[in-house]
């Protein structure tokens, strides 16, 4: 199973797959083994390991497999370069930590990380395939869990194979691995390996394997003795059988079997175990001599002991247990009061590291202090674990050590002092920092005790700046009621005669939580006030979001221009204090009003232009940073920049899990379903089960599913969705009135067929059901105000006239002033549509007997489907030029074997004739390899060939080399 889930990550599907087991039962020696299979295939192998630190360190594994890949000769170089420029993954290494200025916020940090790990595995795949190891996931911290979460969401195409281990005997009822692998399992590029205990037969072939290649066995006696005894659990066996070997008599637990291992050892070398142990799975080697308190040799002399013995292996500067079990056996088997000692051991020497021995993360410093019962140590390290966690991405980890430390506030000294800051911030900052992980609710809850310790009139300033706080997590939780009486009361509280922050950001969070209310009217006033008093306290952030409020209450009033210049002012801001959620926000909204006004060029430039700072500030997931590449694909189809588009959709994953993911995948069907794409219908089977959850995904997928069926003459599936895809809108939802174009085209021709051969019900059913939809889109445009849209755009208004035009189709009346209307609708600078227009006018223009502007037509409509490769277009327009007998349509049926290929194809072509592979097509022509690869597999099929050498033959053959 793991080895056919790394050949397809090889061939381009990535693929998740966690393996569980029991505690020994061969998890690590499977991965492994898989390991040494990807290493002899040419892969890249990154390998990392949970520890069990109580959730404190972020990212372990990552760190781990990072460190560990950086100093493999094979891996070192192609690393190190990809980290250079991912600085936010160098901080993960030894001694990699940077300037907290240099980055973009603690709420974005995270996905900055995240961005910058997909980034990079995706980098290292286009050089060869990678497998990406994750060891003992139970253990995993908060931010391993959501990064693991991450990956298995948004890994599509890249050439990644992700593996996670966990012991299921290690995940109690309310384990958060627990719910985490629940979700992954749902998805369906993730798959479980639930490793089962060996059957004697299968215990008995292992056990005579780990004698070697000598032929010796072990004596039958001692064989079914370890069988039985190790009940299946290949780990267990294999310690059993090498006590055996020694003639010992060991207890039946485990943890008896692994202390009396430790036992066998000089007392001075058990010494040094059980102080390993105490420093955690993997220990520095000077930290572990210093708590011993040995000279030099006698130390090496019991750590060679040790090693000789195989409890600890050597890595790197330090050492790490052999397994997981003998760290947690002998650490469990010590005294309370040893134990309490030796962490504190651990603690002062990480609190005050010596002359040239390496920093060690607060969060270890504030394990050791919590275990000795420091906890004057285990505050003020919580608190810089807090602020380390931040830096690097972590906001679950940073909340638990900050909400540790306010659980201690008051038990220790001078808490204040250690912490930098009083109480209230720390709360502040405990809130914020759930709230940047994702869990709104708690900094509602946090903030909600804070308040109610508070007094307004012994500190207004404190009171308003907390209650904003509080406003802006109550909108993030949706409940806009309690946030906007919150915000109000603020206002109120606030002298207006005096600008404050807090004043500035109280308006901006009220007026954005009134925005879509009947308090709307308020806006114009209240955020001009914000802007104003934030210009003059220079509060950039919250005058780029007042900014923001204000044009899109500007916009919804009808006044475009001013709304753009309001939102490039909110992008000016925003970009002053390095607000990157509303600079990207801000960037969308530029770019979505100049679409909406037809303003092409410019919408791409300013999409291309926020979509690149998303990618720059490793944010292309976050909310915007999605919202953004969605219109910059959309940009560009619709300017008939298809290739250019398909290649952004390169991205846009197929196999999907979620709405979020469904509605990301859903717009890639809009040049797949144009061009024909096989793929259209794989995707489209993957998003069939979020139809009925989401109307985003209805309307797209279901809509373009309706022009897939027609253009294929299954009328009755097309109308099927049609139906569907209405119920799911509101019926002043300016998308209805494409819909409906789409389903009155299919009534239209049901109507022309009945009135061909008499069949006045069929057609009276068809007229039926035509007018139906043409009310439904009238009243959309009439009553769009209802809707979410106040205005019908340029494509509003050329889908009203298509639908207009085939109800007269339908009813028998196609007249070409109707489609030349069309036509002229959509030369706003929509190419395809046009060109679909087009073809309407050139069969309106022949009924009517006006060949020659018909062939005109045509041949307009034609060239724009074969520059566009629009293949149910080009068929169409085929099948029309043949039952005119249009000349060209003569010609180019004779035309020889590269007559139907488009120019694009042709470019593919002479590339594969000169015997170019799919990288080098795409850097000849500037597109993505997955581009150029489905030309290719389009010239194959257009050319009625197998392979690329077949097709360079024919290619030679027509001179076309």
């Amino acid at each position: 199973m793991l080895v056919r889930a790394l050949e397809k990550a090889a061939s381009g599907q990535a693929g998740v797959v966690l393996v569980s087991g029991d505690a020994g039962v061969g998890k690590t020696r499977l991965v492994g083994e898989l390991a040494e299979v990807a290493r002899s295939r040419g892969h890249t192998v990154l390998s990392g390991q949970c520890a069990e630190l109580g959730e404190a360190m972020p990212y372990l594994p990552l760190a781990d497999a990072l460190r560990a890949a950086a100093r493999a000769p094979e891996t070192a170089s192609s690393l190190l370069e990809a980290l250079r420029a991912r600085p936010v993954l160098g901080r993960l290494l030894p001694d990699g930590d940077v300037d907290p200025a240099d980055q973009g916020g603690a709420e974005l940090a995270q996905q900055q990380l995240f961005g910058a790990v997909l980034g990079l595995l995706g980098e290292l795949s286009d050089t060869e395939p990678v497998l990406l190891v994750f060891e003992d996931l139970h253990w995993a911290d908060r931010s391993t869990r959501d990064l693991l979460t991450f990956l298995s969401r948004v890994l599509q195409r890249e050439r990644v194979c992700l593996v996670g281990t966990y012991r299921s005997d290690d995940l109690p009822r309310r384990h958060p691995m627990r719910s985490a692998i629940a979700e992954l399992l749902r998805l369906p590029n993730v798959i479980g390996a639930d490793l089962r205990p060996l059957r004697p037969t299968e215990m008995a072939a292992y056990l005579v394997t780990l004698q070697g290649g000598d032929g010796a066995r072990p004596a039958a006696d001692v064989l079914d003795r370890v069988i039985q005894r190790a009940e299946g659990n290949a780990f267990y066996a294999e310690e059993l059988l090498a006590a055996a070997c020694t003639g010992e008599e060991l207890p039946a637990g485990l943890a008896d079997l692994l202390l009396s291992r430790v036992e066998r050892l000089s007392e001075i070398a058990q010494r040094v175990v059980r102080i390993a142990a105490v420093g955690g799975r993997r220990v520095d080697d000077d930290l572990v001599r210093e708590v011993s308190g040995l000279e030099a040799e006698p130390y090496e002399q019991a750590l060679r002991e040790i090693v000789s013995h195989q409890l600890l292996v050597p890595d790197g500067g330090g050492y790490v247990f052999r397994h997981a079990l003998l760290r947690e056996a002998v650490h469990a088997d010590l005294l309370p009061g040893e134990r309490t000692r030796l962490h504190a051991a651990f603690a002062a020497l990480l609190a005050e590291p010596g002359p040239g021995r390496p920093a060690h993360p607060a969060a270890e410093l504030a394990y050791h202090s919590l275990a000795s019962h420091d906890l004057d140590g285990a505050f003020t390290a919580s608190v810089e674990a807090g602020r380390q966690a931040e830096r690097l991405a972590a906001p679950a980890e940073a909340h638990e050590h900050f909400d540790q430390a306010l659980s201690l506030w008051d038990v220790v000294t001078e808490p204040e002092r250690r912490a930098g800051m009083d109480r209230p911030h720390l709360a502040l900052r405990t809130a914020a920092a759930a709230s940047y992980s994702g869990d709104a609710r708690r900094a509602v809850t946090q903030l909600r005790r804070l308040r109610e310790t508070l007094d307004p009139a012994a500190d207004q300033t404190l009171y308003a700046e907390v209650s904003e706080r509080f406003a802006h997590y109550l909108s993030d939780s949706d409940d806009d009621v309690q946030a906007a009486e919150t915000a109000r009361g603020i206002i109120e509280m606030l002298p207006a005669d005096t600008p404050s922050p807090e004043r500035a950001r109280a308006l901006t969070t009220y007026t954005r939580t009134v925005l879509f209310t009947e308090r709307h009217e308020e806006i114009p006033a209240l955020a001009e006030e914000a802007i104003a008093i934030a210009r003059a306290t220079g509060t950039a952030d919250a005058e780029a979001g007042a900014l923001v409020n204000l044009g899109l209450h500007t916009e919804i009033g009808g006044d475009l221009a001013r709304a753009e210049r309001l939102f490039s002012e909110a992008r000016a801001a925003a970009g002053r204090v390095g607000d990157l959620t509303v600079a990207l926000r801000a960037h969308y909204h530029v770019a979505r009003a100049e679409y909406d006004r037809a303003e092409l060029t410019a919408a791409a430039r300013s999409a291309d232009s926020g979509v690149r700072l998303a990618i720059d500030s490793g944010l292309a997931w976050s909310v915007y940073g999605i919202d953004l590449r969605f219109l910059q694909y959309l940009v560009h189809y619709t300017a008939g920049d298809w290739d250019r588009a398909e290649a952004l959709s390169d991205s846009f994953p197929i196999r999907v899990g979620t709405t979020a993911e469904a509605q990301v995948s859903a717009y890639a069907l809009f040049i797949e379903v144009a061009r024909g794409s096989a793929t259209a219908r794989e995707r489209l089977s993957w998003l069939r089960p979020f139809w009925g959850e989401d109307s985003l995904v209805a309307y797209i997928a279901r809509g373009l599913a309706a022009e897939l069926a027609f253009a294929e003459g299954d009328e009755h599936t097309a109308l099927e969705h049609v139906s569907a895809v209405i119920r799911a809108m509101g019926p002043g939802d300016a998308g209805i009135i494409r819909v409906a174009a789409t389903g009155l085209g299919v009534h239209a021709e049901r109507a022309l067929r009945a009135r061909a051969a008499g069949d006045g019900q069929a057609e009276a059913a068809a007229l039926r059901a035509a007018g139906d939809l043409a009310e439904r889109a009238r009243w959309a445009a009439a009553n769009i105000a209802s809707g979410p849209r106040l205005w019908l755009g340029f494509e509003g208004r050329a889908w009203l006239a298509r639908a207009e035009a085939e109800w007269h189709r339908a009813r028998g009346d196609d007249d070409p002033k109707l489609w030349r209307g069309v036509v002229e609708a959509f030369d706003y600078g929509f190419p395809y549509e046009e060109a679909r227009s087009r073809l309407r006018l050139a069969g309106a223009l022949l009924e009517r007997g006006r060949r020659e502007e018909a062939e005109d037509e045509w041949r307009l409509a034609t060239a724009e489907a074969g520059r566009l490769d629009a293949v149910p277009l080009r068929k169409a327009l085929r099948d029309l030029g043949h039952r005119a007998r249009f000349g060209t349509a003569e010609r180019a049926e004779a035309a020889g074997p590269l007559a139907t290929l488009t120019s694009r194809e042709r470019e593919v072509l002479r590339l594969v004739a000169d015997g170019d592979n799919n990288r080098e097509i795409a850097a000849a022509l500037f597109i993505s390899p997955k581009t150029a690869s489905v030309h290719v597999s389009n010239i194959l099929a257009k050319l009625e060939v197998a392979s690329r050498t077949q097709a360079a033959a024919i290619a030679h053959r027509e001179g076309f080399g």
